[in-house]
């Protein structure tokens, strides 16, 4: 899809950057592995989000070779399977709960790296479709942490790689107009 396509497909209701309708979540990845440098440079961009006390209770655990990801298969469940086996890179995503603000502030650092991820040409499908208790114990994480999403990260695959029901997910998806977000002076 041409930009040109893109911003007739996404509006916004006021004037942002257009990297947040640019980037999204497509489930079709290549199989061609992302270069050190280009990976780093997205945990990179995590490392910059603002955090309370400046505690960065974020953490990342990666898998980049097929032992590793086959290790993180062992926990996926099968509706994100199917999409997210060729995705060269996963990465989950924990965060220290002795922060008060742990969730907010690794959903943070999560949003700097799948916009940092966009930058480099490469997507990012996060994911909750996984057994956490498994994930703790195939990873070995400590009791301490909260396991936050799974992320699949690199390269854009074709359409038609992907099976016949998620073809027709894979677009871009509109969000609720703002006005029906920011409420002022009480809930509404």
């Amino acid at each position: 899809m041409s930009t040109k396509e893109m911003k007739q497909q996404r509006q916004a209701d006021y004037d942002i950057d257009s990297i947040y309708l640019d980037r999204w979540s497509p489930r079709s990845f290549s199989e061609k592995e992302v270069p050190e440098e280009i990976l780093m440079s997205v945990f990179e961009a995590a490392r910059w989000a603002p955090s309370a006390m400046n505690m960065q209770p974020w953490r990342f655990i990666i898998a980049r070779n097929q032992e590793d990801r086959e290790k993180f298969h062992s926990f996926i469940m099968e509706g994100n399977l199917k999409w997210c086996k060729k995705a060269p890179v996963l990465a989950v995503i924990i965060s220290n709960k002795e922060d008060g603000s742990h969730a907010f502030d690794t959903g943070t650092a999560w949003g700097y790296m799948s916009l940092e991820a966009w930058k480099k040409g490469l997507i990012t499908h996060p994911m909750g479709g996984f057994h956490k208790d498994k994930a703790r114990e195939v990873l070995n994480i400590p009791e301490e942490y909260d396991i936050q999403a799974l992320i699949a990260i690199g390269y854009q695959g074709e359409k038609e790689d992907l099976p016949e029901d998620l073809q027709k997910r894979e677009q871009r998806s509109e969000r609720r107009p703002v006005k029906e977000s920011v409420f002022e002076g009480k809930f509404e």
